[in-house]
């Protein structure tokens, strides 16, 4: 999720050619780290090596050995990843049992995916797919097509149980199986407020926050958000002929050297603190690990959420635009100058006692709509 799951329907294959018809997929590249339903798990921002590997055939098995050439990615010690398309209901099931893995839900409680979804968006032309290490599924990702209808995929769910560049891998497999039907675009939601998930979608994918959602889920209990708010922001990653690439991570901090101006940062106690500036641009800074912050002392955890929420969501919401994630600290929003953001108007939990921020209203980071976990 940065760790988060989707809840959209899926749909038909706009090509008429389902992924799960045994075509071969064509020749793609890997390369290596990834962001799923809103929230990716346990992934690395490595790159892999770019060698190519062709997706099996439907009777071709994928829990064992691979007919097609393999795709190693840096840094994987125990030998190449191999990934191709989900097919098989075995394959499906390990999926599940990885998400379940991942996201630890509450004892007697199902994981954020199960089988037999995921069986059924496989079967409907959706994509499905895993990564292999030897003949263990060491990743796995689910997404559905989306509107606008023929050009978009939603990618739900993305957990990845080791980084080496799995995750980064994942995500560009599922890049060029969009551009094979013909796609132009995938998004995800992830959780702003965790970093690595914002830095990689951002600075290592080049993809763009075009939402901000209020406890878009509701209350989760997993391991991995329980005891916050489900905010997520949108994340949107154009994949077309022309797309341009990942902008950095220091985009839109104008002139060579300057650094932006800060709205949000951390005081001296780790709390939120909002500034005041009419910068152009300014950096909205993120707690360095929100996860560990959430188990150690839930109150600055929860300051944070709605210190985001107000800021990140503010902004966003008044017309401004995210350029990038500033030196692996936080989000670069590009405003017009001198105009003050509208404050953010979603839902405010009911759990929480608003925390004190002093400014005029913009919102935090992270996940929209689906469970992406460090995806």
């Amino acid at each position: 999720m940065s760790p988060s799951p989707g809840r959209d329907p899926g749909g038909g294959s706009p090509t008429g050619r389902s992924p799960s018809d045994g075509r071969a997929a064509g020749d793609r590249t890997a390369a290596g780290a990834v962001a799923g339903t809103g929230a990716v798990a346990g992934t690395g921002a490595v790159a892999g090596t770019g060698s190519p590997f062709r997706t099996p055939s439907a009777d071709a098995p994928t829990t064992g050995p691979h007919t097609s050439p393999a795709a190693p990615v840096t840094g994987t010690r125990s030998g190449p990843v191999r990934l191709c398309e989900l097919r098989r209901l075995k394959e499906f099931r390990a999926a599940e049992e990885l998400f379940a893995d991942i996201w630890r839900p509450p004892p007697g409680s199902p994981g954020p995916v199960g089988m037999e979804m995921i069986r059924a968006l496989s079967h409907a032309g959706n994509y499905v797919a895993g990564a292999y290490l030897g003949e263990r599924l060491v990743g796995a990702s689910v997404g559905f097509l989306s509107a606008p209808p023929g050009r978009a995929l939603h990618s739900h769910i993305t957990g990845v149980r080791a980084g080496r560049g799995i995750g980064h891998a994942l995500k560009l497999h599922q890049r060029d199986w969009a551009r094979d039907q013909g796609l132009d675009r995938i998004t995800w939601t992830f959780d702003p407020l965790v970093r690595r998930n914002a830095y990689f979608n951002l600075s290592k994918l080049g993809a763009t926050l075009v939402e901000y959602h209020t406890s878009f889920y509701g209350p989760m209990r997993d391991a991995i958000n329980t005891g916050d708010d489900s905010d997520r922001v949108m994340a949107l990653w154009r994949i077309g002929p022309g797309s341009p690439g990942p902008a950095g991570p220091d985009a839109g901090s104008g002139r060579l050297g300057e650094a932006p101006e800060p709205l949000l940062v951390a005081d001296g106690s780790g709390r939120p603190r909002t500034l005041t500036t009419d910068a152009p641009t300014v950096l909205v800074e993120l707690p360095s690990d929100i996860e560990a912050l959430r188990r150690t002392d839930p109150a600055a955890a929860t300051a944070w959420r709605l210190a985001v929420r107000e800021v990140l969501g503010g902004l966003l919401a008044g017309g401004a635009r995210v350029s990038g994630f500033h030196g692996r600290s936080g989000y670069l929003v590009d405003r017009t100058p001198g105009r003050t953001p509208r404050p953010h108007t979603g839902p405010r939990p009911r759990s929480h006692t608003r925390a004190p921020v002093g400014h005029h209203g913009h919102p935090p980071l992270p996940e929209t709509n689906s469970q992406e976990s460090a995806n």
